[in-house]
């Protein structure tokens, strides 16, 4: 069992410290450096502002932003976005 405070063994090390040093938490950090494409740049998927709000709602809800219901189309953007 790890100790608390302990980061969680990350695929992409160098990611990783980059975005800790941008101020992201640990958790975010590792989430994204631990992608199956961590690093890579590429995504041909439609900014967000093009997708439809009962999108945004669903994008928000498979990764559990809280008080989803609650928010407009905007606020969808700006959550996803920062979550």
């Amino acid at each position: 069992m790890p100790s608390k405070g302990k980061i969680p063994t990350v695929k992409n090390e160098a990611q990783y410290e980059a975005l800790r040093e941008k101020g992201y938490s640990k958790e975010k950090s590792a989430r994204i450096a631990n992608t199956p494409d961590a690093g890579k740049k590429g995504g041909k998927a439609e900014k967000y502002e093009e997708w439809s709000k009962r999108d945004l709602y669903r994008k928000a809800k498979e990764v559990d932003i809280p008080s989803r219901s609650t928010m407009n189309k905007k606020q969808l953007i700006n959550a996803l976005r920062n979550h």
